[in-house]
């Protein structure tokens, strides 16, 4: 599919890396020669050096001839007037980054109908909104929701001592009375898409698929389930802070914001309610956060401009025992090092952003009797977890999963009908309507029967 990426930023650049690596055809626009020339050399894209709203720059980028144009600069009304002119232009498809806290969920129904954008994303609302679900169960690292929040992907660390250590997957339902899947297993740098038969060892991270009662009943049941965060530090008063302030506070969070610049701090007391407390400080400096209290609150959260602070930062405060600690960090090479560092919990927004648009562009390619209507990185980028709505065309309704030939590490994690979660046996099938949440691991899936060998 040919697409084209307006704006090469840390946003775009990710975008159009992972479209590249889906076998998409993509040609990047920026107005920047030396980000041209930055992204064609390390990335198979043809770029085009040129501002993303004029006809001509379009034109070149081939805009009569492409699916999808995605709209990414760090300004929300241009993205809205690239995507608005790319309409006109004759693409079916278009995706506008909007950030702004301002365009809240009416006005931008209004711009989405008025201007024909086909999605809006905003990293920093969709990091927040994932920081909230972990804070509200931080026994996980990693929370995925799929089928309006019927069904979920939790991933959890299994401690040295785990009383998981040695056992068998096909045990785990009979022994711990919860109708949960194992579905991956990420052991050092391997990851498994796990049969029955594998054994759990301490240390492995795990991720596992039931409805939200079954995965808490799970956890329960393992004695290793925290409770819920009612205090919250976070440092950097970014839009994702305010994001994040604004859901905590909605429920009766207390939460503090250590924010450096003071006009910032200005407007995020203007923008939040009063139960806010905003402090105008350096989030650095440890003696102040030891002083502020760091060492009584439920959750730690950093969210500076910087990934290296945000993970010295985070490791401080995991030294001193906050219970959830919460990194921000971009750049991949930064994430193995907050792993290395004991930072399981690291969120990067850029990389969120991605597997939406990713999953759009697989939802546009598939027109065989199943449309993707979600996708998620898990175990550190190595496997994905998807969510197919199965259409009366999907040529293996009604047959049993068991005489399905799937393909190598792939595995059917849940299936979702009439708004039930179904762990599946060998007995169960797939029928039209369902929602089908599939995991794998080395293979690109745009449709449910690219699981058939």
């Amino acid at each position: 599919m040919d697409i084209i990426v307006v704006g090469c930023g840390k946003v775009g650049t990710s975008i159009a890396a992972n479209l590249v690596a889906e076998g998409h055809n993509v040609t990047v626009v920026d107005k920047d020669a030396d980000v041209i020339e930055s992204i064609t050399n390390v990335h198979d894209v043809y770029g085009i050096n040129g501002n993303g709203t004029d006809i001509e720059t379009l034109q070149d980028a081939g805009v009569g001839n492409c699916e999808l144009l995605v709209a990414t600069t760090g300004s929300d009304e241009f993205n809205m007037l690239a995507c608005f002119l790319a309409k006109r232009l004759g693409v079916a498809n278009t995706i506008a980054r909007i950030r702004k806290p301002e365009y809240n969920d009416k006005s931008l129904n209004f711009i989405k109908d008025e201007l024909e954008i086909s999605m809006v994303i905003n990293p920093e609302s969709l990091a927040a909104n994932e920081m909230v679900s972990i804070l509200k169960f931080p026994s996980a690292i990693k929370i995925e929701t799929f089928s309006r929040g019927n069904f979920e992907m939790v991933e959890i660390r299994l401690k040295k001592d785990s009383e998981l250590d040695g056992v068998r997957l096909c045990d785990l339902r009979s022994k711990y009375h919860a109708q949960v899947l194992v579905c991956a297993v990420q052991r050092g740098e391997k990851v498994y898409i796990p049969s029955g038969n594998f054994v759990l060892r301490g240390g492995d991270k795990i991720g596992i698929t039931a409805s939200p009662s079954e995965i808490t009943k799970f956890m329960r049941n393992l004695s290793i389930i925290q409770k819920k965060t009612r205090s919250t530090m976070i440092i950097g008063g970014s839009r994702t802070a305010y994001y994040l302030a604004k859901s905590l506070l909605a429920a009766g969070n207390e939460v503090k914001i250590i924010e450096l610049d003071e006009q910032r701090c200005i407007e995020l007391v203007e923008a939040l309610p009063d139960k806010a407390v905003i402090l105008n400080n350096d989030g650095a400096q440890q003696d102040f956060l030891i002083e502020l209290g760091l060492r009584s609150v439920d959750a730690f959260v950093s969210l500076t401009g910087m990934d290296e602070e945000n993970i010295l930062l985070s490791y401080f405060a995991n030294t001193n025992g906050v219970p959830k600690v919460i990194s921000k960090v971009n750049r991949e090479e930064f994430v193995r090092t907050a792993h290395r560092m004991g930072l399981e919990c690291v969120i990067s927004p850029k990389d969120i952003v991605s597997d939406r648009v990713v999953s759009y562009a697989r939802a546009l390619e598939n027109s065989r009797g199943s449309k993707v209507e979600a996708l998620y990185k898990l175990m550190d980028g190595e496997a994905e977890a998807l969510e197919f709505k199965v259409s009366g065309d999907f040529s293996h309704v009604d047959t049993p999963l068991k005489k399905l030939s799937l393909k190598p590490d792939t595995l059917i994690a849940g299936i979702i009908r009439d708004r039930k979660p179904i762990i599946p046996s060998g007995d169960d099938t797939i029928q039209a309507g369902d929602s089908v949440v599939v995991i794998t691991s080395g293979q690109i899936l745009a449709d449910l029967s690219d699981i058939v060998d």
